[in-house]
């Protein structure tokens, strides 16, 4: 058989044929060369071909193996280059030991891109992961794109590329294809089989895909940058990631960043969620930093929506490519079963949606239309005499038109193989007004009848309540999403005597010179002064005021209290000399070795909110923001919030307004609401600083008491701790530096 020359029909939108972008060539190949082909289709080597025949690949076939002239009736080459044409893409299946050669080869022959399906490289360790060294580099010199090693390849559904071997997308003749719509979804995983996976639910739901791509060991391409052409691709509507680590972050926010900008869908699964070990940490903030929170933190700043299992992410993307986002959070449910109807209410509830009592007027136009014994509050129990009267349909359109519901839940059984429950085409009509989302869920397993009957309105079918309820909680979060502002950046730079003077101790800055550094760069600190000697110490307490607090200063004491290093609540100058005699005895008897800076002399802070704002560098993503609620119980109930830095100051707001705990900022029980602006303003400040300073490894402000609104914000205690310090400290599980 011969393939005729490239004819890349296309939906209405159609493809980019003019390839103005870096993968058009590697995604619409209008030339594909099979290195290591194989007439034995059982064999993903002779898969290889299979799937594109079968898929009516429209370009140019040239299978490469000198052991036969023809595979499948396509002519057989001995080599690439005895092809003697421009091949866009070349899939290498061979033995490991050969590809390097293969694709010198490759190189030679002026290919553009090559994906290597063949494994046994860095995933063995060793000598092989030399070799795939030496494919990197061979991309590098050469500019040919690589995919892989030890990767499916990919599947591009307009275009019919199914470059894999993968049987999702096998061609079985005659079998009819669910279509719910034509709004699609781009697939790019770091495993094959979870890829092609997703693909294989999301078309059992009626979806519909652009592109599916295993990344393999990502020699070369990587998850950034499939994912940067698929936010580029106007014909991808929704984005789904498969994540398992990001080896090029640069290039994977920038992609991000611009999903974020123009509103484009992003649902994350990301494994790897525990760790082999704790990390040790310098600071509470440290310590408080799950393996994953650098990742957590990028997925909120740019809205990529986070996934726990395939079920819910195909449910969430079935969500986004056929409903129009809601008004609100407000949901109705409708059914003919009262108690499927009660417990989709709870789901829908557990998962943060409002299942309001209808107004009277509604419940009255509703009522009208079912039997006394129905209900028309909400849910909705229509009863099953009202779908043979035809009220379902009519409520159904009234809760459509009505402005007091944001969102309507179909909740009925589709086990039956000759009806449906509904007016098909005035559903497709209501669908296609897209006024506000109808999301249906069968109690029963659904028939292929019924799904085909709704697929034909225009709707998914959800078998699963809990899935359901997920989808409606991400529609109505991503209303609420605001992408990141454009934070003006700073240059500074920490005095080389406060890094002198952490380098020659614990690698933690004392409290004092933390502050210092804080205060260089804007942060407004109490009034406090350090006293190096007794003489010093009453013209201190003056200064500063009393009650006030004595706390010893050095490098090497980060655990002060451990040393007998704070005194709290001193009333007078007596008091406040016995402290200082006191505490400098304790600490030198317990730590002759320790170089003290001096007393700290700060005054107590009026009482208020307690709050943990923190920074800490993460290897891959830079500086992390950590905001959280403070004090003694930090740890305990963990209630933190997590930002890569900077942020603006109302993406700080936005951090606030996500934690558990915010009501006690906006005023609990009686007590006046605290100055979150003042607070804000010092997250965004120290977020700055942050990501001007890569020197710092770690900071905290722990606690920062909040004031009552328009009183401001008081830093009651901080530490600084040097970028190299803190990563050898975490290299080597030493014990942390907490206050």
């Amino acid at each position: 058989m011969s393939l005729a020359s490239p004819s890349f029909d296309e939906d209405a939108r159609g493809a980019d044929v003019t390839r103005t972008r870096p993968l058009d060539s590697f995604f619409a190949p209008q030339s594909i060369a099979i290195i290591g082909a194989s007439p034995d289709a059982k064999k993903i080597r002779g898969l290889l071909q299979t799937m594109l025949q079968k898929n009516e690949y429209p370009g140019k076939l040239y299978p490469v193996n000198p052991s036969y002239e023809e595979i499948a009736g396509v002519r057989c080459f001995p080599s690439i280059g005895a092809i003697g044409a421009l091949i866009d893409l070349a899939l290498i299946a061979i033995p490991a030991a050969g590809v390097l050669q293969s694709l010198e080869e490759c190189a030679h022959a002026g290919v553009r891109n090559c994906v290597i399906i063949s494994s046994g490289f860095a995933e063995e360790g060793g000598r092989r992961a030399d070799l795939q060294r030496d494919i990197a580099a061979l991309a590098r010199r050469t500019g040919m794109r690589v995919s892989g090693p030890n990767a499916e390849g990919f599947y591009n559904e307009i275009g019919r590329v199914a470059a894999t071997f993968s049987p999702a997308v096998d061609v079985r003749p005659g079998a009819a294809r669910l279509v719910v719509t034509t709004r699609r979804i781009g697939i790019v995983a770091q495993s094959g089989g979870i890829g092609f996976a997703l693909y294989n639910r999301g078309r059992g739901m009626g979806l519909s895909f652009s592109y599916v791509v295993s990344t393999g060991n990502e020699v070369d391409l990587g998850i950034g940058d499939f994912l940067d052409h698929m936010v580029r691709d106007e014909t991808t509507d929704v984005i789904m990631l498969f994540l398992e680590s990001v080896r090029d972050p640069k290039t994977f926010l920038r992609a991000a960043e611009e999903a974020s900008r123009i509103g484009k869908p992003v649902i994350v699964a990301k494994i790897g969620k525990s760790g082999a070990g704790e990390r040790a940490a310098a600071s509470h903030t440290a310590s408080m930093t799950g393996w994953n929170a650098a990742y957590h933190a990028v997925f909120a700043k740019y809205g990529f929506i986070e996934a726990h299992d395939p079920e819910e992410a195909v449910a969430v993307a079935a969500a986004l490519t056929c409903a129009p986002l809601p008004s609100g959070n407000r949901a109705a449910v409708i059914t003919a079963s009262g108690g499927a109807g009660a417990w989709a209410a709870d789901v829908l509830s557990t998962n943060g949606l409002a299942v309001p009592e209808l107004s009277v007027e509604l419940q009255g136009k509703i009522a009208a239309l079912i039997p006394s014994y129905g209900s028309p509050r909400n849910p909705i129990d229509v009863t099953a005499q009202a779908i043979q009267t035809g009220g379902l349909q009519k409520a159904i359109e009234l809760l459509n038109a009505a402005d007091e519901i944001d969102i309507v839940v179909l909740v009925v059984s589709l086990a039956s193989e000759h009806r449906v429950l509904f007016d098909v085409a005035v559903m497709h009509a209501l669908v296609q007004s897209r006024r506000k989302p109808i999301l249906v869920y069968s109690y029963t397993i659904p028939s292929s009848f019924g799904r085909g009957k709704v697929a034909e309105a225009g709707l998914p079918v959800y078998a699963s309540l809990a899935d359901l309820g997920k989808a409606a909680h991400h529609l109505v979060a991503r209303t609420r999403f605001v992408p990141p502002a454009e934070v003006r950046r700073e240059h500074l730079q920490i005095p080389a005597g406060l890094l002198q003077r952490a380098s020659a101790g614990s690698g933690c800055l004392s409290e004092y010179d933390s502050k210092r550094l804080l205060q260089a760069y804007g942060i407004v600190l109490p009034n406090e002064r350090l006293v190096e000697s007794a003489e010093g110490l009453n013209r201190a307490m003056s200064e500063v005021g009393f009650p006030l607090a004595l706390k010893i200063q050095s490098a090497d004491l980060p655990h002060k209290s451990e040393v007998g290093g704070v005194a709290l609540a001193i009333e007078d100058k007596e008091s406040g000399r016995e402290a200082y005699r006191v505490m400098l005895d304790t600490v030198r008897a317990l730590r002759p070795d320790a170089a003290l800076q001096g007393v700290l002399v700060t005054p107590m802070s009026a009482r208020g909110v307690e709050m943990i704002v923190g920074t800490i560098r993460d290897e891959l993503f830079g500086p992390i923001l950590m905001v959280g609620f403070g004090g003694i119980t930090t740890e305990l109930f963990n209630d933190v919030v997590y930002r890569p830095a900077p942020v603006s100051q109302a993406e700080a707001e936005a951090m606030l307004g996500e934690l558990q705990s915010a009501p006690l900022l906006r005023g609990f029980r009686g007590a006046p609401p605290a100055d979150a602006a003042a607070l804000s303003a010092l997250i965004a400040r120290l977020s700055l600083i942050a990501d001007a300073l890569p020197e710092t490894g770690e900071i905290e402000l722990n606690p920062v008491i909040v004031q009552p609104e328009g009183r401001g914000i008081t830093i009651v205690d901080a530490l600084v701790v040097t970028k190299q310090i803190a990563a050898q400290r975490h290299a080597t599980k030493a014990l942390p530096c907490t206050h």
